[in-house]
This record gives C-alpha cells, sequence and structure tokens, in this order.
C-alpha cells in the first residue's frame, strides 16, 4: 500500500534539489587583504576586473577607496585613493561595480575640482551633473576634423611666429623658475576659445592656490574648470586628474564648444604612472620608466584635437618640465615626437629678463604652414634667420672679436637684435590679439629691406 503522504515529500525534496543545482554556487564577493608593500595593497578571496573600485575597511570602522592595478593568481593589487592610515592585515575588502568616473555638467564652469571630480571650492556639489567615465572612447583618426584654422592665445611671439592651430597639441617645455605658470595664465585669459580647463596635477599645493587667485584672476576662473591634484595626492589621484580635466574638455567639445586644455604638467602624469607600475612589479625600461608609461601617454594626449562630428574642438597645451638637455629626457622625447609642435622656455633666456622666455630657435609648430599665408610665413622665416645670425655670433661680438663690416648679414643682426628682442617680450597683462601680432611681424621685417 502506497503512502500518498510520502509521495508528496518525496516530490517536494526532489523540487527542492533540482532548484538547488539551477541556482548558481555563491561566489565570496569580499577579499581581505594579506599585504602592503610601500602602496600597493595585495588581496585575496575576490576576483573583479582591473580598474574596479573596492572600499577596504579601517580599524576604525570606516573605509577607504582603492582601485585594481593589477593582479597575479589569487591575488589582486590595490592601489589606494587617499590616506592609508588604519589599514590592518586582514582588513575586509568589498568590491563595487563602479569604476573610475567624474560627475559633470555646465555648473562646472567657475568651480575647482580633484582627482575624483569633487569640489574642493567649498561652493557645494556639481549641480546637474552626469556620471561620465574618465577613460573616453577613442576618435577615428579619418573622420577628425582636420586644422584649418588658427587659433588666438593672445601672445604677440606665438601668435606671429608659432601659430597654433585650432585642434592643435602642443608641449611646453620648461625648466622650473622661468615663468611658465605666467605664460599658462596670459593664454588663459587671452585665448579666443570657449571653455578652459586647466589641470594641475603633481604641483606643489601653494601653487594652486596662486595660480587661481593671481594668474587665473576672477576673470579667467568664470570660464574655466580647474582640476587640482597636488604632489601629496596618491599616484592614482595624480593619474586621474589628468584624465578628469581630459574628460571635462571632451564633454564640451561633444557640444560644439571650442575647448583651451591646459596640462600642468604631462612629466607628474608620467612619474604618477610609473610609481603605480614599479609598485606593482614591472620593470624599468628606458632610465626608470617601466614601458607601461609610454603607453598611457598617447592615449591621453590622443584625446585632444579636433572632433569627429559637429564644430568642437580641444587645443590643448601640455608643460614637460626639463632640466640639461631635452634629448636625455625620455619624457620630453616621447612627448616631442606624438604632439603637434613645441614651445621651448629658456633658463639663459629668463636670465636676460626677457619674458615669456621664449627660444625660438628650438620651438616648432608643426601645423603652421597650413594655417599661415606666404607673406607671413617669409616673415617668419626673415626673423629666424636674423636671430639665428646673431646667436650664433653672439659670443664673438659680446668679447669685441668680431669687426663690424666683415660680414653684411652679421651686421644687420647686431643693428636687428633689440628690436627682434623687444618683439619677443611681453607683459603679462598685455593682450596682443592674432591680428596686431602678423601686422606687427611684418613692419619689424621691413625694416630689413
Amino acid at each position: 500500500m502506497v503512502n500518498v503522504s510520502d509521495d508528496f515529500n518525496l516530490c517536494d525534496r526532489l523540487k527542492e534539489l533540482t532548484t538547488r543545482i539551477e541556482q548558481p554556487i555563491p561566489i565570496r564577493v569580499e577579499g581581505k587583504l594579506v599585504r602592503m608593500v610601500g602602496l600597493t595593497l595585495e588581496a585575496v578571496g575576490c576576483q573583479v576586473p582591473v580598474g574596479t573600485r573596492c572600499k577596504i575597511s579601517t580599524g576604525d570602522g570606516g573605509f577607504i577607496k582603492a582601485e585594481v592595478v593589477g593582479f597575479s593568481g589569487e591575488s589582486l593589487y590595490l592601489m589606494p585613493a587617499g590616506d592609508i592610515h588604519g589599514l590592518s592585515p586582514g582588513a575586509k575588502v568589498i568590491p563595487t561595480d563602479q569604476t573610475a568616473s567624474v560627475q559633470i555638467s555646465d555648473a562646472l564652469l567657475g568651480r575647482i575640482i580633484d582627482g575624483e571630480g569633487e569640489p574642493i571650492d567649498g561652493k557645494g556639489p556639481i549641480a546637474d551633473a552626469v556620471k561620465t567615465s574618465i577613460v573616453g572612447t577613442p576618435i577615428n583618426p579619418l573622420l577628425r576634423h582636420p586644422i584649418s584654422e588658427p587659433l588666438d592665445v593672445g601672445v604677440r611671439s606665438i601668435n606671429s611666429l608659432l601659430t597654433i592651430g585650432r585642434g592643435q597639441r602642443m608641449g611646453l617645455f620648461a625648466p622650473s623658475g622661468v615663468g611658465k605658470s605666467v605664460l599658462l595664465g596670459m593664454m588663459t585669459r587671452f585665448t579666443a576659445a570657449d571653455i578652459i580647463v586647466v589641470g594641475l596635477i603633481g604641483e606643489r599645493g601653494r601653487e594652486v592656490k596662486e595660480f587661481i587667485e593671481n594668474i587665473l584672476g576672477i576673470e579667467g576662473l568664470a570660464r574655466s574648470v580647474v582640476v587640482a591634484v597636488p604632489a601629496d595626492q596618491s599616484p592614482l589621484m595624480r593619474l586621474n586628474g589628468a584624465m578628469v580635466a581630459t574628460s571635462i574638455a571632451e564633454y564640451f567639445r561633444d557640444k560644439g564648444k571650442n575647448v583651451l586644455l591646459l596640462m600642468d604638467s604631462l612629466t607628474r602624469f608620467c612619474q604618477a604612472q610609473r610609481e603605480l607600475a614599479l609598485a606593482i612589479g614591472e620593470p624599468p625600461a628606458t632610465k626608470g620608466y617601466p614601458p607601461s608609461v609610454f603607453a598611457k601617454l598617447p592615449k591621453l594626449v590622443e584625446r585632444a584635437g579636433n572632433a569627429d562630428k559637429g564644430e568642437g574642438s580641444i587645443t590643448a597645451f601640455y608643460t614637460i618640465l626639463t632640466e640639461g638637455d631635452l634629448n636625455q629626457d625620455p619624457i620630453a622625447d616621447a612627448a616631442r615626437a606624438i604632439l603637434d609642435g613645441h614651445i621651448v622656455l629658456s633658463r639663459e633666456i629668463a636670465e636676460t629678463g626677457q619674458y615669456p622666455a621664449l627660444d625660438i630657435e628650438q620651438s616648432i609648430s608643426r601645423v603652421m604652414p597650413q594655417i599661415t599665408d606666404e607673406s607671413q610665413q617669409m616673415s617668419i622665416t626673415a626673423f629666424k634667420q636674423i636671430y639665428a645670425t646673431y646667436q650664433q655670433n653672439k659670443d664673438l661680438i659680446s668679447v669685441g672679436a668680431y669687426q663690424k663690416g666683415s660680414d653684411p648679414y652679421i651686421d644687420e643682426s647686431i643693428d636687428m637684435i633689440p628690436m627682434l628682442q623687444g618683439f619677443l617680450k611681453q607683459g603679462m597683462n598685455e593682450k596682443v590679439n592674432f591680428q596686431e601680432s602678423i601686422q606687427q611681424l611684418g613692419e619689424l621685417m621691413t625694416q630689413t629691406d
């Protein structure tokens, strides 16, 4: 005799077993810290992709943010976004579903934010912000609009002798203390751009406030967004700061705006990537820089330029810190190869009292022939020939070894050099627009005929 109740119990038991088989086996999503070497954290027990943000518990019940930057076997390598005090062995690691992003909107104008996109100016949160990845999407190079029109930066020597095109990417090579920040401030206030995005990456904290208040000023800040990540921030934040600034510039470019992106400095961005890469075990390759540095550099720079749709553009100036021979600096050499030109500021010229301390012989704008006419190009060639002739014979002239009348070209350079140097000089509050710059260059060169 069959017991009906037993049959029902058996069916229920089979259903329960079937349900368990169909359901996925639970995965342990939380991990724990097992090692800390320098700033690098190693965690086990969780499997998440590179670039994922995690929270790590501290002894006081709080959390710090960290990002997965690598893995080896069952171990994850994380780089903290902030202070690591309070961490202990076995601390809980909680993965999130977030990756590095920034909140962007038109309300960013006039604001100062950090490497996470959080305001640090005490003016409250960013209104109507939209979450955007800081990585960016590459533009098909065949779809980019060509550089076809000059950009007025308000600096006479650059407008006339190193004409910049809208959408061009330029390097500003300079040692410390030669007026680099002042020149950036001049371009911020004077450039004919709709939006200015300034990335202060890895510089001294004191310089952030000085740049904003004394160099940028109220007028410049009103149409600018400043991303400030001082040198005391973690390497991850310095990397993110550069990408956040670029993402903001991309946002306004995609809205059809002409954006000027000033990043000070590209060298600190590369140094941050070097710190991160060496911390997780990547071997150095070129003068202490691992290969990932030279892979990250073009990915950041190539995001600037003209858009593939609409009329928007990003004209970018990246500062590169140099001391001594430019050819011996791997970052300067790599940047020079991928940028559309470079402006070199010289300590020797700055010591003579000439500001901007522009070394016209070493500087070049690669798109200038496309956006200037023949008359301007002839004036530029004449200017450089006279200037170079004087510089090549400067020592002979200064010690009195040259006798006037021996060479007509040297004689001409001696007569013209005061006027050429006067042309290159410009006060930090003096604006010279593009047309005035070209006109003054033409008038100067007519004196050589």
